[in-house]
């Protein structure tokens, strides 16, 4: 299958950066694979300031280039240089000459102008993002892709669920820790969570699946624990990755999903519906889960942000459990 073309590019922003100005020059460029590059790498957020900031600072840098150029081209002058000269400098080396006139020849020759995607970073630096995907290839069980919105725009989260026996051997009340800076919603949710993975297996036929929780100490970490992270909307994310840690079985690659869980399990609508569409694409899930009251924000997303994705929308757990773990 063709995979999903990323559209954090999307032509609205694209289109805006070629209306800033390059400069004074007229054969100062960007190219468009440089500005997708910009829009990619370095500058994730709603609007365009930050692109435009990042676009001044290219062309500063151009502007520096060709001022550079021209004193060098004044010094390095061929009349001036004979002309000062002393008489025991010109019988110098053949091997001194020959450096000395690629060093002129250098001089007189105009910089390029021409931004790639290549060069980028000698004018902005290195990347602010650096991947997309935490995983390569098959998920291990337990782990499950989730979307996130913050202050920079969406992003891929990820949830990994791990277990340890019990050191009594004893079968106790369930418990759960979790780490990775989440704040007190989000606890809550993990909470949650556990609840409804428990009597969703009690519900199913799960086999010795069924007693998992019991028999096992329980572990969710979100990974980047630098970043503080907060939010009931990773509700059915962390349920799921839960379920595939106690079932022994991964969820696809391309399987994203969002959506706040309820102690019925209700999956109860949550925002930033395009920025976690954009997210998505990004990191190459075509597969998605939506809340099912979340249906018209993205039944109103521009058609290149909708184009090759599958989109199931969940008002009950049940839904995201019949994506996420088919039948086999």
């Amino acid at each position: 299958e063709e995979p999903v073309q990323p559209a954090e590019a999307a032509p609205a922003e694209a289109a805006a950066a070629e209306k800033l100005p390059v400069g004074a020059a007229e054969d100062a460029t960007i190219e468009r694979g440089a500005v997708e590059a910009l829009i990619r790498w370095y500058c994730r957020e709603a609007g365009v300031r930050s692109l435009q900031k990042h676009i001044e600072r290219i062309c500063r840098k151009l502007a520096t280039r060709v001022v550079e150029w021209r004193e060098e081209q004044k010094a390095a002058s061929p009349e001036e240089q004979k002309a000062a000269a002393p008489e025991e400098q010109k019988a110098a080396a053949p091997a001194a000459e020959a450096a000395e006139a690629a060093k002129t020849a250098k001089a007189t020759e105009a910089p390029t102008l021409q931004v790639t995607e290549e060069v980028l970073s000698d004018f902005v630096g290195k990347q602010l993002f650096i991947s997309d995907r935490l995983y390569e290839g098959t998920l291990p069980p337990g782990t499950t892709t989730g979307l996130a919105w913050t202050a920079l725009g969406g992003s891929v989260l990820y949830m990994e669920a791990t277990a340890l026996p019990r050191t009594e051997g004893k079968p106790a009340p369930p418990s759960l820790s979790v780490t990775g800076q989440l704040g007190s919603v989000m606890k809550e949710s993990s909470q949650i969570a556990l609840l409804v993975a428990r009597r969703r297996l009690a519900q199913g036929e799960a086999g010795p699946a069924a007693s998992f929780f019991h028999e096992n100490e329980l572990y969710l970490h979100c990974p980047e624990g630098a970043t503080p992270k907060d939010g009931p909307s990773a509700g059915v994310t962390m349920t799921t990755a839960l379920l595939s840690l106690a079932m022994g079985r991964p969820i696809r690659t391309d399987l994203a999903m969002t959506g706040e869980i309820s102690l019925n399990g209700k999956v109860l609508p949550v925002g930033g519906i395009k920025e976690k569409t954009i997210a998505a694409r990004r990191a190459g899930c075509k597969l998605l889960v939506f809340p099912q009251a979340n249906k018209r924000d993205f039944e109103e997303l521009p058609d290149y942000l909708r184009e090759g994705l599958e989109v199931h929308y969940a008002a009950e757990y049940d839904d995201v459990f019949a994506v996420a773990f088919p039948p086999q």
